[in-house]
């Protein structure tokens, strides 16, 4: 599976932005996907992920504001950040989740990263 993220680049606090995560390859073996951060000097954490079995997920500090979504005939998926503020400055990563031998592997993939750097 390879994942190839765009739409990061520099916005405005208050200003929306969307990422968009292309996936290629063996796309049905995938379960979940989703989107990580990782600001300057902290470390990478999930901020949203999406499953045809069990839903969406948001990280609490980004649950109102974010909203991942999944466009199956483009294989793609997307987030959408409303309300920026400069502390989503981050390097945003697409994630890919295959889960096979009755759950016990997790084969994971990554995305190249995009940044998104917010201004006040």
């Amino acid at each position: 599976v390879q994942l190839q993220a765009s739409g990061g680049g520099l916005a405005q606090a208050g200003e929306s932005l969307r990422l968009s995560c292309a996936a290629a390859g063996n796309i049905d073996s995938i379960n979940v996907m989703g989107w990580y951060r990782q600001a300057p000097g902290k470390q990478r954490e999930l901020v949203a992920s999406i499953s045809s079995v069990s839903g969406t997920y948001y990280a609490d500090s980004v649950q109102a504001r974010f909203l991942i979504s999944k466009d199956d005939a483009k294989d793609t998926i997307y987030l959408l950040i409303n309300s920026l503020k400069p502390e989503d400055t981050a390097v945003y990563y697409c994630n890919a989740i295959h889960i096979r031998d009755l759950g016990t592997v997790k084969d994971e993939y990554w995305g190249q990263g995009t940044l998104v750097t917010v201004s006040s």
